[in-house]
């Protein structure tokens, strides 16, 4: 896939799908990959339950975006889920649609006092 298949499909677009629409962008193998908390979520049936059990679920806010080919990583930030939180995922495509998405989770760290010297803050 090129840069702008995939930010269209990761984009705006994709959280405004329906079940079923999402099931047709995964391939039949999909398994999302949660490895900070040991979980596979294999399967659009299991997805979709998923989905639709999540409660309140937040919209993702994407950072950056690098990859090529099959493989890409997406930086983003998830909105409304009081408070910061970071998200990196690994998306995988296989013949077209997504066939693994491997996401890990993690919270802001305070920057050390030690190093503001050679730093610039951000956001």
């Amino acid at each position: 896939m090129t840069e702008q298949e995939v930010r269209e499909l990761l984009g705006e677009r994709f959280e405004r799908l329906s079940p079923v629409a999402h099931d047709e962008l995964r391939h039949p193998d999909y398994a999302m990959e949660l490895p900070q908390s040991g979980e596979r979520i294999h399967g659009h049936d299991n997805l979709r339950a998923f989905r639709l059990a999540f409660p309140d679920p937040p919209s993702i806010q994407p950072r950056r975006l690098i990859g090529a080919g099959d493989v890409w990583v997406v930086e983003a930030i998830p909105t409304d889920v009081g408070g910061r939180l970071y998200v990196i995922a690994v998306i995988e495509f296989r013949g077209g649609p997504i066939w693994r998405d491997t996401r890990w989770f993690g919270s802001p760290l305070k920057a050390p006092a030690w190093r503001a010297q050679w730093a610039e803050h951000t956001e």
